[in-house]
């Protein structure tokens, strides 16, 4: 899968999403972690030399192969970061970049000890058939788009590379730094992808019923549900993909990138509080509500929260912070097993 994204990396057109899944719960699932305006730029970013690393003394590499190698090199990652922000400079795709890196972590299933087989993040959504699964519609061009630099960095792992790229795509929408480690271990391969099935819907029967089920499942409690669901403060649902919004709005008839869909917020590549604000208002048809939005204002546990961050954007971006770190380590197996930070 690797190489054959990396054959067509020079003539990248991210619009080249397909034709979303006719069943309707798939398309529910899309709907709530939605492609962003990048699937429809082309991508041409100019990427940095790599850093090469310095020459060791003899007895100084002879310990280092003794000792257990990080699963990615820290200088690397460093650059790669660094790679991420021009490609958000230059195709605004910040939404779609958070959203592969929840869907790779967003499989973990917390009553499973086995690794791989728990899910997480841990890469596996770079194979087709992960890729296949309704609720990963449109990530084909988020792989492509971030496969250049994984070329050009081979000893970052694609777990890590997956949630740096959703990490820093948050942080340069302007929400809060988040307090990240790196050195997951990738899967080997498309066997042990997990089943379809593991992410949220939009529009099922019993909407904060389903979230916890999902997010339970996970791990994760009230508050980091609504907390997570924050970031739909950030990008765009289209009809014809999802099965949810209106084909454009005022806020997205000119784009950036491909116009059309209908978004949460006004602006949608801002990362802020909006979005609580926004659905407890109610005062503007142009902004999508799905019934999973809608049910952090009617379930008297998530309301607490809602009501919360609607008043108070620093206690969200906190929660925020704090939640989304915990979500791109779920089920990963690091290695050192205490992980690393960029910050160390």
């Amino acid at each position: 899968m690797a190489e054959r994204l990396a054959a067509s990396a020079a003539t990248l057109r991210a619009s080249a999403a397909g034709t979303p899944s006719a069943r309707r719960a798939a398309r529910a699932s899309r709907a709530f972690f939605p492609p962003s305006p990048a699937s429809s730029a082309r991508a041409r970013v100019g990427l940095r030399a790599a850093p090469s690393p310095l020459p060791q003394p003899q007895k100084a590499r002879a310990v280092r192969c003794a000792a257990v190698a990080a699963a990615s090199d820290v200088a690397q990652v460093k650059a790669a970061r660094e790679d991420i922000r021009e490609l958000l400079r230059t195709t605004h795709c910040h939404p779609i970049l958070v959203r592969l890196g929840w869907h790779d972590a967003g499989t973990y299933d917390k009553n499973i000890e086995e690794w791989p087989q728990r899910g997480g993040a841990n890469g596996s959504l770079r194979f087709d058939v992960e890729l296949k699964h309704g609720a990963n519609a449109g990530l084909i061009n988020a792989l492509k788009l971030i496969q250049p630099i994984k070329d050009k960095y081979p000893s970052i792992t694609y777990a890590d590379l997956f949630q740096l790229a959703s990490a820093t795509a948050i942080e340069e929408a302007g929400g809060p730094k988040i307090p990240m480690k790196y050195g997951r271990v990738d899967v080997t391969g498309p066997e042990q992808c997990p089943p379809e099935g593991k992410l949220p819907d939009a529009g099922p029967s019993s909407p904060a019923d389903h979230l916890r089920e999902v997010f339970y499942r996970m791990g994760l409690d009230d508050k980091e549900i609504v907390a997570l669901s924050g970031a739909h403060t950030l990008g765009r649902s289209r009809p014809e993909r999802s099965g949810w919004g209106k084909p454009e709005t005022k806020y997205t008839k000119n784009g950036p990138g491909a116009p059309g869909g209908q978004s949460w917020t006004v602006e949608w590549l801002r990362f802020d509080n909006s979005y609580f604000k926004d659905i407890k208002e109610k005062r503007d048809q142009d902004l999508l509500v799905l019934p999973t939005d809608a049910a952090l204002f009617e379930d008297p546990k998530f309301k607490v929260y809602a009501e919360k961050y609607a008043e108070d954007q620093d206690a969200f971006f906190r929660d925020y912070a704090e939640a989304h770190a915990k979500l791109s380590n779920l089920g990963a197996k690091f290695q050192p097993p205490q992980g690393f930070s960029l910050d160390d």
